[in-house]
């Protein structure tokens, strides 16, 4: 039986729950990066092992223009509701979105498209990591100010700028993995 995958009631519904599950994700990640420094500095792997699945069965459910926004705008939400919203973190969410849905349009809305908008989606807190690497003299102030004594600087010295492209391309390996076990799991439609 072939479900549908277009939008209605039901599935504006199930989107609502997918909304709910990127941001707890995308926020487990971020606890993650707080709790250990490499955790931190490996952020887009871990967001492409945790994130990655919820994305790519919101993109299973709804094959139509929209969904990668939903996902987008409940980053954006949860920003301002923490009051955390700044161009660093809200920037890369509204491109990641803008990226996800273009490419998905492309591929009209097959398992490919999916696929490459699901890990697209998955760099969408770039910007609350990407500081690490392009705004460091900031990431280190506030590593100083808001986490235990040594945190800075074993996050600088886990951060040389070789890891970067490093993090990126492990990070999409483990994002397409996810993305594919989320499939046979959850057997989506061809």
């Amino acid at each position: 039986m072939r479900t549908e995958n277009k939008w209605n009631k039901k599935n504006a519904l199930w989107m609502l729950l997918y909304v709910v599950l990127y941001v707890v994700m995308s926020f487990i990640v971020c606890v993650l990066g707080s709790i250990q420094p490499i955790f931190f500095v490996c952020y887009q792997i871990t967001a492409g092992l945790i994130v990655t699945g919820v994305a790519a069965k919101a993109f299973d459910k709804i094959r139509a223009f929209g969904a990668a926004c939903c996902l987008s705008i409940g980053m954006l939400i949860t920003f301002f509701a923490m009051q955390d919203a700044n161009l660093w973190h809200c920037l890369p969410v509204i491109i990641v979105a803008i990226l996800a849905e273009i490419i998905r349009l492309i591929f009209q809305y097959n398992a490919a498209g999916n696929l490459i908008a699901a890990v697209i989606m998955s760099f969408s807190t770039f910007g609350y990591y990407g500081q690490i690497w392009f705004n460091r003299d900031y990431t280190y102030e506030c590593a100083v100010e808001e986490m235990p004594a040594g945190y800075a600087e074993a996050l600088m010295n886990y951060s040389p700028a070789w890891a970067l492209p490093v993090v990126i391309i492990i990070g999409i390996a483990v994002a397409v993995v996810n993305y594919n076990i989320t499939k046979k799991l959850f057997k989506f439609d061809q």
